[in-house]
């Protein structure tokens, strides 16, 4: 006989109903009681009815769907999955959303895939992509009959002709509708990448009932948006409509006229922009040009200063200033040269021989001895003698003197 732990009955219970597919994805009815909420935010809960009873457990993560504010007696769809609780040894139910009972089949539907997608992050704000300011081409999904093409074209028109629009056909209600606009956000994909590339792409429809808008609640299209390579605008129904469509695509707009507003800028204030920028641009021109113009001043100034021309002008100034007072000082010193001479001739002619020849005076000399005559003892009789007076010489020869001496 063989002998098991309890922890190893209960992961044993707990794997077979994590295995069992029919458990991991159910619907369950019945009427709330036991209700109570954690600390940190759980709501847990007992799910009965006539004949049984289930405990539930609505962690505080999965209540940003909730619908409903939870009480005792009230009666719930709760869709979750069950599992076995090994601490406590209890069968539970993990609630991810809670409807009032009542509500249709295709509502259960909706949630239901709503909450598996957003569980894959196909709802995730992380991957959505910002749309282009001034798009260029727009591929657009609808029934190429009704007012939402012509609403649509017409908006685009009035407020962005400029943009080129792509129409890609497509039923947009009935059984055959979800794998036309599939097919048609295929087609406008491989257009992005084999022909022009688009900026984005818009799938559009009027409102209606959920029934209507069945085809953008369908699973295929939510994946087809989600792997475009394009970004993917949802415009389906009235303000009020959600659908898959519109939680997986890049950006949602209430009705189709509004996505025309939104995807499109409006030409008049574009206008009213490049007027501004103009004038902008104008003015920020203006002033540099001014600017560069007072550096080029600036520069051309200090390159006037630091010229060779300019140098060269002020050393030829300057030795044109040079030259004027060294003229100037060469004339004074001639001057002064010439005072000084004027007054040394006049002191030599003072002092000249000639002067006191003048004054009858005469200088005697010797030609035979070639000695000027001062006294007697410096001639002899017979030397020959030049006397000199103020107009002339006069030759004698010494004689001797009755006297003594000689004459």
């Amino acid at each position: 006989m063989q002998v098991f732990e309890v922890g190893q009955v209960t992961r044993y219970i707990r794997q077979l109903m994590e295995y069992d597919e029919a458990l991991a994805d159910l619907w369950v009815h019945g009427e709330v009681s036991n209700l109570s909420r954690s600390p940190s935010g759980h709501i847990y809960f007992t799910l009965k009815d006539t004949q049984s009873q289930l405990r539930c457990v609505f962690f505080r993560g999965s209540q940003r769907r909730l619908a409903v504010e939870l009480s005792n007696g009230l009666s719930l769809l709760v869709h979750g999955r069950i599992s076995f609780y090994e601490t406590q040894g209890s069968c539970q139910l993990y609630a991810d959303a809670v409807q009032p009972e009542g509500v249709g089949s295709l509502y259960l539907q909706f949630e239901a895939l709503k909450a598996k997608l957003e569980a894959e992050g196909l709802f995730s704000s992380e991957r959505k992509r910002p749309l282009p300011l001034y798009p260029s081409r727009i591929g657009l999904i609808t029934s190429p009959t009704g007012a939402v093409i012509h609403d649509f074209m017409t908006v685009v028109g009035r407020r962005y002709p400029l943009v080129e629009l792509l129409v890609a056909p497509s039923s947009v209600q009935g059984e055959t509708a979800p794998g036309e606009i599939v097919a048609a956000l295929q087609n406008l994909n491989y257009y992005h990448q084999a022909v022009n590339p688009l900026d984005l792409i818009v799938i559009a429809r009027g409102g209606g009932s959920m029934e209507d808008l069945a085809a953008f609640n369908h699973e295929g299209l939510a994946r087809a948006i989600f792997a475009s390579t394009v970004p993917v605008v949802s415009a389906v129904g009235h303000e009020t409509d959600f659908t898959i469509a519109d939680f997986v695509a890049d950006l949602r707009a209430p009705t189709p006229s509004a996505a025309a507003e939104l995807v499109t800028p409006n030409a008049v204030d574009c206008q009213m922009q490049l007027a501004e920028l103009r004038r902008r641009l104008i003015g920020g021109m203006r002033d540099r040009l001014e600017s560069l113009s007072d550096s080029v001043e600036h520069y051309q100034g200090r390159l006037d200063r630091q010229s060779p021309a300019n140098r060269i002008d002020t050393h030829r100034r300057e030795l044109d200033d040079a030259l004027a007072r060294g003229h100037r000082s060469l004339a004074y010193r001639l001057q002064m040269t010439r005072e000084q001479l004027r007054g040394s001739l006049l002191r030599l002619e003072a002092l000249s021989p000639l002067e006191t020849l003048q004054r009858g005076y005469c200088v005697c000399m010797n030609r035979s001895k070639g000695v000027l005559v001062t006294t007697q003892q410096e001639a002899a009789p017979g030397d020959h003698l030049e006397i000199r007076v103020s107009d002339g010489i006069v030759p004698s020869i010494a004689t001797e003197s009755t006297q003594g001496g000689w004459r």
